[in-house]
């Protein structure tokens, strides 16, 4: 059983380990709600299972007293689905829908193994790990949040898919020419876009493409219908992307952990805006870890404007083979095999299944 939303962070790192699933021929349901990861999860013809759950909110909202009912509803209806389903383990990715998951899980004594993706742990994973048999984690610094919990250095898993991307298809969707030699910068805001940085690279736009091409990736409904000679807005993307990534010689992105480490595989060197309001802080943590290995450089949200954004994409162009250099070697290959060998071992141990 998987369960995690809210995100694309909470979902795709089970979808990068799906076909390895398969070949196993585990049986996959995943639970959650009718968020981002029911769209991803049936997208990959995985079996579903909605569930209401309340958001974990640290700030003051007046949804917080209705989503203690539905955190409650959640939990019962967790308890009844795991029930019915028995699975032999529960995987979690984290996220406010996980909790009443694993709470179930716990209760119905079937074993919970859950993944942390940002150097820091979420709230949801801090709750999970009180009663999870181990915890993984992607960052080696998460470790120092994990004292005296069982817990495993794995990674994130990557896409296979984004691995195959090609160069030319990338420019081939966007209309450039393949022998132009403006290099190509992708700027991509995660799953929901960022506002702040579509209004701060489309006012760059017109003075930027002179040197520069620029695919914008916008997220749902924040498309302008902007035209400028090398420039290309997306709204969204899916297996288009490894394509843009390929073509791209520098990435300007949000600082979610998934792209960090789909990044850190794909050796693009980065430019991170990390998300800062309305958030806990994980992406300034993630962003400044990579920073700290010189495989990305900054831009505090708080000082992005179109002139911070066109000095910080020069420096990004002209350090881009210093930046691939260091990322040699780090590129996190070994993720999904590791994670799995985890989720086999407790299955073999606490069930008494064959290895396979």
């Amino acid at each position: 059983m998987l369960t995690g939303g809210g995100t694309a962070g909470h979902v795709m790192p089970h979808l990068a380990l799906l076909e390895d699933f398969r070949n196993r021929g585990w049986e996959l349901v995943y639970v959650g709600t009718k968020g981002i990861e029911r769209e991803l999860a049936l997208q990959a013809g995985i079996r579903f299972t909605t569930i209401y759950s309340g958001k974990l909110r640290r700030y003051w909202s007046w949804q917080n007293f209705l989503d203690v009912f539905r955190l409650l509803l959640g939990i019962a209806q967790s308890i009844w689905i795991v029930g019915i389903e028995r699975p032999s383990l529960v995987f979690s990715k984290g996220g406010f829908v996980s909790v009443p998951v694993a709470l179930a899980a716990y209760l119905w004594r079937i074993p919970v193994v859950t993944h942390e993706s940002d150097l820091s742990p979420g709230l949801a994973n801090r709750i999970i790990g009180r009663f999870a048999r181990t915890i993984l984690y992607a960052f080696p610094g998460t470790a120092a949040h994990l004292r005296g919990k069982n817990s495993e250095l794995v990674g994130i898993p990557v896409r296979a898919s984004l691995s195959a991307g090609e160069a030319q298809r990338g420019l081939n969707l966007c209309s450039f020419e393949a022998d132009d030699p403006r290099p190509v910068v992708l700027v991509m805001g995660g799953s929901l876009g960022a506002e702040s940085i579509n209004t701060s690279i489309r006012a760059l736009a017109p003075k930027l493409c002179p040197r520069y091409r620029l695919i914008h990736i916008t997220g749902r409904g924040k498309s302008s219908g902007l035209r400028v000679d090398g420039y290309k807005e997306f709204e969204y993307v899916k297996s288009e992307l490894a394509d843009l990534i390929a073509a791209a010689k520098l990435v300007v992105s949000r600082a979610g952990a998934n792209a960090l480490f789909e990044l850190l595989a794909l050796e693009k060197p980065m430019l991170l805006i990390p998300l800062e309001r309305g958030s806990r802080g994980d992406q300034l943590e993630n962003a400044a870890d990579f920073a700290k290995h010189g495989w990305a450089e900054v831009l505090r949200e708080r000082d992005l404007s179109a002139a911070t954004l066109a000095a910080a994409i020069d420096r990004g162009h002209e350090e881009g083979a210093e930046r691939i250099a260091k990322m040699k070697g780090f590129a996190p290959k070994e993720a999904a095999p590791k994670i799995l060998a985890v989720l086999a071992r407790f299955a073999i141990k606490e069930l008494g299944l064959d290895e396979r």
